[in-house]
């Protein structure tokens, strides 16, 4: 068996589409694949490969019972085998939850997964493979990350989709509408990695301590999730850019991207999902290589090359 899942990316929306905002969210041509094979052993072993082929994480468990019986992490980044493990366990219990019959089978699993990204850009590689394993498991995806994680739930509906969408939360529950997202500047979209991985959930937590009443800020973010959408001109999608980052910064207290790091670049910048890491949208032109190349951003993807 092999599973797929799309990598994201958040254009509109972030922190206030915890609260009911209509976000503008892409997939990404980059994603996640999970393969299961079957095997006679009564174990799940576990494999996770970079985008290179390297295994950064394995860990084998014994079953029906999903006992860990022992982990390892060859990796430079943060985090050890037994968090990632646990975090794994975590996932895989609450499956089996929501499915008694998922890994109750009379045989074990050798299962892999494969990041078509370099893990710290941060497009998903949670989100695909709790979609993957939902899949794998015949449960609800949604179900199985909130009850998991937290977060918005935008990323596993790009996990599923494979053109853009409104991600909306309603009464508790996701609301995805699939939209035409091809603006006609769009070569003058680029996306730039600013070389550090961003936890969302500390930026979701931060969020959360404000405890104000943002309905105004909720209605107008939906509103430019729309016009997004229908901009026909880059001039105006700028000006949607600069005054969606000026609400966002109003209500998480931190100065937008451009302003922090950028201030003298000609075209706008916008934080996708949490603020401060990750990738930013660029608009630009040719010069746009070379004005972030100059300031060691090496990482420059043209909108066409990125999204679905």
């Amino acid at each position: 068996m092999e599973f797929y899942s799309n990598g994201k990316l958040l254009l509109t929306g972030e922190y206030l589409v915890l609260d009911g905002a209509k976000a503008l969210a892409v997939p990404t041509k980059f994603g996640q694949n999970l393969i299961v094979e079957k095997i006679a052993t009564h174990q799940l072993i576990w494999g996770s490969f970079t985008n290179t082929g390297e295994c950064w994480f394995e860990a084998v468990f014994d079953l029906p019972k999903l006992r860990l019986v022992s982990a390892t992490f060859n990796s430079d980044k943060e985090g050890s085998a037994e968090f990632i493990a646990e975090t794994l366990l975590g996932i895989l219990k609450e499956a089996q939850r929501l499915n008694p019959e998922f890994l109750n089978d009379s045989k074990g699993f050798v299962v892999k997964t494969k990041l078509s990204f370099p893990r710290n850009w941060g497009l998903g590689s949670s989100s695909t493979l709790i979609n993957s394993i939902a899949n794998w498991a015949k449960i609800d995806a949604f179900t199985l990350l909130w009850n998991s994680f937290k977060g918005s739930g935008y990323d596993v509906a790009c996990a599923q989709n494979n053109q853009p969408i409104f991600y909306q939360i309603k009464n508790k529950k996701p609301h995805v509408t699939q939209v035409k997202f091809q603006p006609n500047f769009k070569e003058n979209l680029f996306f730039v990695y600013l070389n550090q991985k961003q936890d969302s959930k500390e930026g979701i937590a931060k969020f959360r301590e404000s405890n104000l009443d943002f309905s105004k800020e909720i209605q107008r973010i939906s509103e430019l999730s729309e016009s997004f959408l229908k901009a026909t001109s880059l001039a105006v999608f700028n000006d949607l850019i600069a005054e969606h980052e000026h609400i966002i910064s109003s209500i998480i207290k931190l100065k937008p991207v451009k302003e922090k790091l950028f201030p003298d670049y000609f075209g706008e910048i916008k934080s996708l999902g949490a603020w401060g890491g990750d990738f930013v949208l660029v608009t630009g032109n040719d010069e746009t290589s070379e004005y972030f190349n100059a300031k060691e951003y090496k990482t420059i993807i043209p909108y066409s090359e990125m999204i679905l």
